[in-house]
């Protein structure tokens, strides 16, 4: 069972209880009477769950990243807080936005339901925004005719599988972060009918006109991720929230690093 729907139904089983507490069983016994045991295990939770209910559904969620299409940002194995409320407030379980808050910016680190099947959560990069003009070829990416500078730094290895691959430093809009690419491996291939006429196929790559209320994004890892190149658009009621800080990784912790905890770029 999806684990929001679990927090919901605890909330209102806990709830009903913690109700017939207040308002029947109370009166049934002295104010310094413990609750019965029955009332403990469900009224007596009731205010633990409300705030994790709370603090889950409208302003921080926890995610455990379990692929390595963001790497060098994320890692496998990293705790991430996800704020919630960034790009407007929902009602948990329908998804029904009823506030609507800041707008998702080129850059922004994004979870969002998998457009292919929303009971799957995503992260991925936002490159582009409804309307833009996105191309990406020969790994390199350019929206509404502007090139992403991309300087090469050292190269990356990856500890886990012992593979070394480019670096690179992207600066977006005054922010900075590091993809990665594999030279040896060819620029992917995409299927035109799954876009509806908003992308094409040019050489070495793909060139979009994003649609309303969708995004087009990828992986920092670009040449493992599977990413708006392969499955299309995220449609702006997916979006769940902006990744923003790393607080834990059991593999960082064990090497005594602790570098890559904080804020997430």
């Amino acid at each position: 069972m999806d684990f929001e729907v679990l927090i919901f139904l605890l909330l209102v089983v806990t709830g009903l209880f913690w109700l017939a507490d207040k308002i029947y069983f109370r009166k049934f016994r002295e104010e310094t009477e413990d609750r019965p045991i029955f009332l403990e295990y469900t009224a007596g939770f009731f205010p633990i769950i409300l705030v994790v209910f709370v603090i889950r559904s409208f302003l921080f969620e926890p995610f455990n990243i379990p692929s390595g299409s963001m790497i060098p940002t994320l890692r496998i194995g990293d705790l991430i807080l996800v704020n919630k409320y960034e790009y407007g407030v929902k009602l948990p379980i329908i998804d029904f936005q009823f506030m609507e808050n800041k707008v998702p910016e080129r850059g922004d680190v994004a979870v969002f339901r998998w457009p292919r099947d929303t009971s799957l959560d995503y992260i991925k990069r936002i490159v582009a925004l409804p309307g833009d003009v996105v191309e990406y070829k020969n790994k390199r990416l350019k929206v509404n005719d502007e090139d992403i500078t991309k300087a090469r730094t050292v190269d990356y290895l990856d500890s886990s599988t012992f593979k070394v691959s480019n670096q690179f430093e992207e600066t977006f809009e005054g922010r900075s972060y590091r993809v990665l690419n594999d030279m040896g491996v060819i620029d992917f291939y995409f299927d035109e009918k799954i876009f509806n006429n908003s992308c094409k196929k040019i050489t070495n790559g793909i060139s979009c006109i994003v649609p309303e209320r969708h995004y087009f994004v990828l992986g920092d890892n670009r040449d493992n991720s599977s990413d708006s190149r392969y499955w299309g658009f995220v449609p702006e009621g997916n979006l769940v929230g902006k990744a923003v800080f790393i607080w834990f990784n059991i593999y960082d912790i064990l090497d005594g690093n602790f570098d890559r905890l904080g804020f997430i770029n």
